[in-house]
């Protein structure tokens, strides 16, 4: 009997022990999608390992164009022009990994306006560099400023780097035309700056505290700028304008990015692609590990592609995967690209349209974000 007993109790404990073994799991999977679940976590991760420390690197990368371009300006040599276009070049692929990130600070100083308004206003930038006086604070400026002018003034005032240096260095305008320079590069710092230190200051706390779903917070803030920036700024504006294949359907290659260093244009479009592919993933800059996204925060709603069934997260990175391939597969020369293989330029805007269509309505309609902005292109 009594051995009886012992083997019952025995029993039991095994049993109680077998049903906590059995609900540990659970109970991890809850907190797990609990965390997934907390905006605050998500707005966090996105504030302190994506937007800040981009910004950092994009002002690194800044500080060291515009050190050349001071050197460039006191003693505009060869040797002194070469080394500003390569870090000008540098800091425009490196723009493209914060251009994004246009809600908050940069939406405040409206910096994409200013920085990265093409094809350049050529004939505006040369108005300006006769009136000292100009405004450059006002929309119409917009493209006779930024990084598109500066590959003018760097690569076509001149159709070599002797005749470029003789731009700014004959006697009567060249003193205009260095200080326009400059004052479009202290501009770009002026507004870097303020969107630096807002970031770093308080309205970090702002972002990662405002946690609904309502127009104004946060979450609804971001994800309206990063669908924004994928269907107007990398869709249409590196592809679908200089192809044709929206608005008039004419091909208009003058239109490409980066137009006067014809050769960089690619990089531009393939880094931007990038960095959104890795922020919708919570790809940490510093770390290069993923953490809370809107990829973790679809899968902890559930959400799922409606006609499929499958994990709607999943759904957008195969579809992000298809437009990465179509883009890889473009020559460097994107101006080229449009004028001899015009078709495989347009199949990228295609696949990037598919993917519009799974973050402007798909994603938003799971995570019960309402769109504020209109394009006026179809979609």
């Amino acid at each position: 009997m009594l051995i009886l007993m012992r083997n019952s109790l025995l029993l039991f404990v095994l049993f109680v022990m077998s049903l906590q073994i059995a609900c540990k799991p659970k109970t991890d999977t809850v907190k797990k999608e609990e965390n997934a679940m907390d905006r605050q976590v998500l707005l966090t991760h996105m504030a302190d390992s994506i937007i800040i420390p981009a910004y950092g690197n994009f002002n690194t990368k800044f500080d060291a164009f515009y050190l050349a371009a001071n050197t460039f300006a006191t003693n505009p040599t060869e040797p002194n022009l070469i080394v500003l276009r390569t870090k000008w070049a540098e800091a425009y692929i490196q723009w493209q990994t914060v251009e994004l990130f246009d809600f908050g600070p940069a939406d405040k100083q409206t910096i994409r306006n200013f920085y990265n308004i093409y094809p350049a206003d050529t004939t505006g930038i040369q108005f300006n560099i006769s009136n000292p006086s100009a405004n450059l604070e006002v929309p119409a400026t917009y493209s006779q400023q930024g990084f598109p002018a500066l590959d003018y003034l760097l690569n076509g005032t001149g159709n070599s780097n002797a005749t470029i240096i003789a731009y700014y260095t004959q006697p009567i305008e060249s003193e205009k035309r260095l200080a326009y320079l400059m004052r479009v590069c202290n501009r770009m710092q002026s507004l870097l700056g303020l969107v630096i230190t807002d970031w770093n200051g308080a309205f970090r706390e702002t972002f990662i505290n405002k946690t609904g779903l309502d127009i104004s917070s946060s979450t609804s803030l971001m994800v309206n700028g990063l669908v924004l920036h994928y269907e107007r700024f990398i869709r249409s504006g590196k592809f679908g304008i200089p192809s044709g294949a929206i608005l008039n359907g004419v091909a208009s290659p003058e239109k490409v990015e980066a137009f006067y260093k014809k050769d960089l244009s690619l990089s531009l479009a393939k880094t931007a692609h990038q960095a959104y592919i890795d922020c919708f993933n919570g790809k940490s800059v510093y770390a290069g590990i993923e953490g809370p996204s809107l990829k973790t925060y679809l899968n902890a709603l559930g959400a799922k592609d409606g006609v499929t069934g499958q994990s709607l997260s999943e759904i957008i990175n195969a579809q992000f995967v298809q437009c990465s391939n179509k883009i890889n597969g473009l020559n460097q020369n994107l101006y080229q690209e449009i004028v001899n293989n015009n078709q495989a330029v347009k199949d990228v805007f295609t696949e990037m349209q598919a993917a519009v269509r799974m973050l402007k309505v798909d994603m938003t309609s799971a995570m019960s974000i309402t769109i504020t902005f209109t394009d006026n292109d179809g979609d």
